[in-house]
């Protein structure tokens, strides 16, 4: 392994971590619009995860 060579589906898996939280926070202030969107995205980036592991 390389200096720089990193494993890009962790720093996929931290911002699909934040989306989840940031879309439970939205739905608690009763923001569900938002939280449907934070949702969507999050889901895209989980199946970005996915596709990476799958390679």
């Amino acid at each position: 392994m390389g200096l720089f060579s990193r494993d890009p589906s962790k720093k996929l898996q931290k911002a699909y971590e934040r989306k989840l939280e940031q879309a439970m926070l939205a739905a608690r202030n009763g923001d569900m619009r938002a939280n449907a969107s934070l949702t969507e995205e999050a889901e895209a980036l989980r199946q970005e995860i996915e596709a990476l592991k799958g390679d």
